[in-house]
């Protein structure tokens, strides 16, 4: 995971303008410690922090065509890129980064070739024969990217707010599966799968192809030169990622320069759920497991910083984000560049509690299609900053193009949670990995109740934050959010003081607008609050809001002025 910002059309191409890009490239430097590269072009500037995973020797950044007519700033991982270079077989390539396909392909294909790529990606193209430009993001947005617009008239893009917020008039967050195209005017849709319009499918569920389709997604994700791990939480999702790897693992190019013993990691309070479940995998497993602690006092001190890198007041993302960013610093001191993390999946197959009260499969597929369609400001966010805040990339298999299209293929039927037939939420992936021959994993593992992160780590650490933040924000203060914060108000303590943070970051109108809102129980849609009454008086994003489904739930309604039970 790198930090890319570009900056075309200024009308300042002074050196002091290429001194002031460089000084805000460097806000980007967390994310790309090990090298930094800036390309000029009249008034156009491509600038570029990098963390080396593919090819650390030779990858650096800007990339380029044969004649460097043609410069890409990427942030990411191609994963077919060898596939690629074949159709490319014209083609002189420069390095071994898994990126400068980008540039050849638009050679040969222009602006159409985004589809072909396999990967996390946003990238920004500059074609200097015709000083055109093209800016695109990967298709579910697990990879950050800002578009903002100078006074000046030049057309900006970064990896992340900070580095374009105080010189951009208006910036916004780039959408998903979008390509921005200066000879087209403007942004339009390149990922076009046939979920995104909500009809309802019928394809049979096929458990195999399920299977081995996510199995494929893992292994490619195991493409890097350098040491990596999985982020093992004892759940459902990280246990299969870890399964997975460890099951592959050993035939892999990986295995050869870095060995077939995985690392997995965890964290949590001592004494959590998470902690428990993720050794119980990790010593079935056999992986060599490194268990990391936090205590609530370390999470509440580290809030202002983790809201600076993850440039968002977002209440669930904080309380999941924080024990994240923790966990990546301890990750990173043990050398480790790259994790595999389980993200997605939750929304790819209902696996939230709330799904439990889903009136239909109509309104079930509906509500999994608008949370993937919303992972680029949630769990995406939160996966890919929380990391690489600490130079750290984080790979999600779950949110693999092909895994989802077949995923989301399914007649969504099998995917009701039917306690009077069995199934849980998610049964239709937990059923696919039960396999009594060879196993994935322990029984009771691969049906284990869901546990949102920020639940799992020890559920003290979220009534710790509400704690402190009673302690922080007064009833006063709440009676006057309205007025201080007329959008998006904050509706409880814990959120005012997110908000107050987060500004202090990010004061302009632009930022607070990349910030979603609206009612939420255990991490729902604001149209799911409806599927049972009791939830619009418990609006908290934490699982244990989903009464009478999570085992642990909150005991009654919660006031969501003071952020507790009643």
């Amino acid at each position: 995971m790198c930090g890319i910002l570009a900056v075309l059309g200024c009308v300042d191409n002074s050196q002091a303008k290429r001194a002031r890009i460089i000084e805000l490239s460097r806000r980007l430097r967390h994310r790309g410690p090990d090298w930094s590269g800036i390309d000029c072009y009249e008034d156009c500037y491509l600038a570029h922090q990098r963390l080396a995973i593919v090819d650390p020797t030779s990858g650096d950044q800007p990339l380029y065509n044969e004649d460097k007519t043609i410069v890409v700033t990427v942030n990411g991982e191609i994963y077919n890129h060898k596939q690629l270079r074949q159709k490319l077989s014209s083609h002189q390539f420069r390095t071994g980064s898994d990126c400068e396909v980008i540039a050849h392909l638009y050679e040969e294909y222009g602006e159409e070739f985004v589809n072909m790529l396999d990967g996390m990606f946003a990238f920004i193209l500059l074609d200097t024969r015709d000083k055109s430009f093209i800016a695109a993001r990967d298709a579910i947005g697990i990879t950050p990217l800002y578009l903002g617009w100078g006074h000046d008239g030049s057309t900006w893009f970064a990896s992340e707010m900070k580095a374009l917020s105080d010189d951009c008039e208006r910036f916004i967050a780039f959408p998903p599966g979008h390509i921005y195209s200066s000879k087209q005017g403007g942004l339009r849709r390149w990922y076009n799968p046939p979920w995104f319009s909500e009809d309802i499918p019928s394809t049979p569920y096929d458990p195999i192809l399920l299977r081995e389709t996510f199995e494929r997604a893992v292994v490619k994700r195991l493409m890097t030169d350098v040491p990596f791990g999985v982020l093992l939480s004892g759940g459902l999702d990280s246990s299969l990622v870890a399964s997975v790897v460890n099951r592959y693992l050993a035939e892999s190019e990986t295995a050869r320069q870095w060995g077939s013993q995985l690392h997995t990691f965890c964290i949590g309070l001592k004494g959590s759920p998470d902690l428990k479940a993720a050794k119980e995998v990790a010593d079935y497993l056999g992986t060599r497991h490194h268990e990391l602690y936090f205590t609530v006092q370390e999470g509440i001190d580290a809030l202002e910083e983790v809201i600076y890198h993850i440039e968002t007041y977002d209440v669930t993302t904080i309380r999941a984000s924080t024990p994240m960013f923790l966990m990546s610093r301890k990750i990173k001191a043990l050398g480790v560049k790259m994790v595999l993390s389980g993200e997605g999946s939750d929304e790819i197959f209902g696996g939230y509690l709330y799904f439990h009260k889903a009136p239909n499969k109509k309104e079930l597929h509906e509500e999994t299609c608008q949370k993937i369609k919303a992972l680029h400001l949630y769990d995406c966010l939160r996966a890919n900053k929380s990391t690489a805040a600490w130079g750290v990339e984080a790979r999600v298999p779950f949110l693999d193009k092909e895994f989802i299209n077949v995923a989301m293929s399914i007649d969504p039927e099998w995917k009701m949670i039917r306690p009077d037939l069995g199934r849980i939420e998610k049964w239709v992936l937990r059923n696919a990995f039960d396999d009594d021959k060879n196993p994935y994993l322990p029984k009771h593992i691969l049906y284990r109740q869901k546990e949102q992160f920020s639940d799992g780590v020890g559920y003290s650490w979220i009534d710790g934050l509400k704690d402190h933040a009673n302690k922080q924000v007064t009833d006063a203060t709440m009676m006057a959010a309205n007025f201080i914060y007329p959008e998006n108000t904050p509706t409880t303590k814990e959120g005012y003081l997110y908000r107050t943070i987060f500004e202090k970051f990010f004061p302009k109108n632009s930022a607070k607008a990349t910030v979603p809102g609206g009612p939420s129980v255990a991490c729902s849609t604001a149209k799911a609050v409806e599927w049972d009454a009791s939830w619009s008086k418990n609006l908290d994003p934490s699982g244990r809001a989903a009464l009478g489904v999570h085992a642990a739930a909150y005991d009654g309604a919660v006031d969501t002025t003071k952020n507790g039970p009643l």
